[in-house]
């Protein structure tokens, strides 16, 4: 290993493209990388994360069919092999929509004869099959690097539910008596459930595809050590490096999404006490308008309104009549609405039908948020202001940048 690896920092989060960010990583530097990438299912969810405040969207997307879903995970992937150790191991999460062509692709980067496990997570939730077999599983590929790889195995228990056992019969007749406790994990998982059947879990984000911190304790502690490098390069809601730094490993996470670096961040602090630029450093949140002209419309608004201005998303995504936000009383006095649009010279019709739409919720005051506003919709606010019944304010993504205060 390079002296550069030796020194190289860890235990960062970063917000950004994992394409670009992965190359930044030394090369044979991480011990093992599990990833959670979107399961081509054609939905975009929207949930609420913790509370009615922080609506998020995770999109699962791919209008280009498998072989273009494929052709963007594939240098992703082959990125992610540069950074592994040659001892290191690789776990990949996917379900039946596209698991045979990940399989393919995996034997071609990693070789067929580096491929470990097919693991099977099973488990039990609601789940709607009248002319097909109830599909209750998910699958995660494990891979080495090379011939070399950490392995500790991991025990669970016998069919009795007990963990010590003795008196087992040889073929032979012979008894010989069990020294180790439990059994030898096998390759499908049932003992772990999913947040589905655990629906009071703590350890619940709202992350539409949150996954158990079980699951990931389980292939942490079989493929790393303590003060190993463990990488999730679509790092969600976080359970990777809440658990990898639990078992004292190192980490990094990386995910394009500001709104689940957030959460992230949030987590951290909360679950496990760690500080931001104390024990770890966020990289590649937007700061300027350029990165924010380059945010998904949900991240957009998410950014605007939860992380800039406070405020609370729509109680409603769908049919939020022109109300991207929210003041509650506990925060103003009397509630205020907020619209965001991410474009240039906002004008005087933009104005007009957020005033209707803050009368037909019945809120006295507003605030519109833009990249910029023409002379037209600072008229139409002089003129709404001077009637007297409802008062808007106009907010450049400058003045948040510049962390002017959008309550007055």
């Amino acid at each position: 290993m390079s002296n550069q690896n030796e020194l190289w920092k860890t235990n960062k989060l970063i917000c950004g493209d994992n394409l670009e960010e992965i190359p930044k990583i030394p090369k044979e530097s991480v011990d093992l990388i599990y990833i959670d990438p979107p399961f081509f299912t054609h939905k975009q969810y929207e949930v609420v994360w913790g509370d009615e405040a922080e609506v998020r969207s995770y999109k699962d997307r791919w209008e280009g069919g498998i072989e273009y879903f494929i052709s963007w995970l594939k240098p992703r992937i082959k990125a992610m092999y540069e950074v592994l150790k040659p001892t290191g191991s690789f776990y990949i999460h996917c379900d039946w929509h596209a698991n045979a062509h990940i399989r393919i692709m995996l034997d071609e980067i990693f070789g067929e004869e580096n491929f470990k496990n097919e693991i099977v997570w099973c488990y039990e939730r609601a789940h709607p099959a009248y002319k097909l077999f109830k599909r209750l599983h998910e699958t995660i590929f494990f891979y080495s690097k090379s011939d070399k790889w950490t392995f500790n195995m991991p025990r669970v228990p016998f069919k009795d539910g007990s963990w010590e056992r003795s008196d087992f019969k040889r073929p032979d007749g012979d008894v010989w008596k069990q020294k180790e406790k439990g059994k030898a994990c096998p390759d499908w998982w049932a003992d772990i459930p999913s947040f589905a059947t655990r629906m009071t879990a703590k350890e619940r984000t709202g992350y539409p595809t949150q996954k158990p911190e079980a699951l990931l304790e389980r292939i942490i502690q079989t493929s790393s050590n303590k003060g190993d490098v463990v990488a999730d390069f679509f790092c969600g809601c976080g359970t990777t490096v809440a658990v990898a730094q639990r078992l004292g490993r190192r980490w990094i996470g990386i995910d394009i999404s500001p709104t689940a670096i957030k959460i992230m961040q949030k987590r951290l602090k909360k679950d496990l006490r760690i500080v931001e630029g104390v024990d770890y450093e966020i990289i590649g949140m937007p700061t300027t308008e350029e990165e924010v002209r380059k945010l998904e419309p949900f991240e957009f608004q998410n950014w605007v309104v939860i992380d800039k201005m406070r405020a609370n998303r729509s109680r409603k995504k769908v049919g939020d009549m022109g109300l991207d936000g929210y003041y509650p009383k506990t925060i103003l006095t009397e509630e205020a609405g907020i619209q965001v649009k991410q474009s240039d010279n906002v004008g005087r019709n933009v104005v007009d039908n957020f005033e209707t739409a803050l009368k037909r919720a019945g809120y006295k005051k507003g605030y519109i948020v833009a990249f910029s506003f023409g002379r037209g919709a600072y008229e139409e606010v002089a003129r709404i202001k001077n009637k007297g019944d409802l008062e808007i304010k106009l907010i450049t993504i400058k003045d948040l940048l510049e962390k002017k205060k959008p309550i007055a």
